[in-house]
């Protein structure tokens, strides 16, 4: 059985732990509202950018000459998988559902014969992936040093995995990530960018609402797409990025409040603990004075 001392000190320590969660608590709070607004913000935008996108795509395809970054090359026997994660920790199962679904996506190519190369953005998921697969990892992308995502970042980003696609190191590109949804539901998700894969929006192809609309462009559908797909990349992985940052505030949000509300749990628990232990020394103390009164 502890003593009273033990007791105290351990309550002691859990009070000033309790303190640290509720503090975090609060920074991810303020932080969530920030991303949150970031994230919505920017649907709109890849949507329709991705819609407009879908519409040059399916005229590119009816002429034939679609780029390599829509065309594909044609295989899909190499596979990179770009996994973004956290760069800190303390967010509940934010990165561990992202890794999971990795995983599973990885034991299913290589179960098919795939070849799978790893790309990782964010410093807790290549932790936890370098354990099993760390021979088939080729890159790591540091954001640790950024505050404030912006657009460069996720160009950055894509330039790299762009370059890499037209030296040949591999056929299909698929990113990973959790889209935000609420404070407590963050959907880990699986978006294929390379070859590129657009839907057309409302009134532009098939199962549109009312008539297509037919556009002229100068130039063609041909050379705006070379131009647009890489830009069509970079956007998407900026919008995963502020997914994945929306989310991860608001796991670490409710991972905090729930840390905050145990630790009240356990002071609860081992303040009635030392109680209990104290009456039972001062009733221990009474009794030796008593018998040493009356051996008197």
């Amino acid at each position: 059985m502890p003593s009273l001392k033990d007791l105290k000190l351990r309550i002691e320590s859990i009070k000033s732990t309790r303190k640290i969660t509720k503090a975090m608590q609060m920074v991810a709070a303020a932080k969530l509202r920030r991303a949150q607004e970031a994230a919505e913000m920017s649907r709109p935008y890849a949507e329709r950018f991705n819609a407009v996108l879908g519409g040059l795509a399916a005229a590119a395809r009816d002429a034939g000459d679609a780029p390599k970054l829509l065309a594909g090359t044609g295989s899909d026997q190499v596979h990179l998988l770009v996994v973004m994660t956290s760069e800190r920790g303390l967010c509940g199962g934010f990165n561990s559902s992202i890794v999971r679904m990795a995983r599973a996506r990885i034991v299913e190519l290589q179960g098919a014969g795939k070849s799978v190369k790893i790309l990782t953005i964010g410093k807790k998921g290549r932790e936890q992936l370098k354990r099993e697969y760390d021979d088939l990892m080729i890159d790591h992308v540091d954001l640790s040093g950024v505050k404030r995502l912006g657009y460069e970042d996720a160009r950055a980003a894509a330039q790299n995995i762009l370059e890499r696609f037209e030296a040949g190191e591999f056929d299909v590109a698929t990113i990973f990530f959790n889209r935000f949804q609420s404070v407590i539901s963050q959907v880990p998700t699986a978006t294929q960018i390379i070859p590129a894969s657009f839907e057309a929006g409302e009134g532009e192809g098939e199962g549109a609402s009312g008539p297509a609309t037919v556009y002229d462009y100068e130039p063609d559908e041909t050379v705006i797409l070379r131009e647009l797909l890489p830009r069509g990349v970079a956007t998407q992985i900026f919008s995963a990025l502020l997914e994945n940052a929306a989310s991860e505030q608001g796991a670490r949000m409710s991972a905090m409040d729930n840390a905050t509300r145990n630790a009240g749990e356990m002071i609860d628990k081992l303040t009635i603990e030392f109680n209990r232990s104290r009456q039972a020394v001062i009733t221990n103390e009474l009794i030796e004075i008593i018998s040493g009164a009356e051996a008197l």
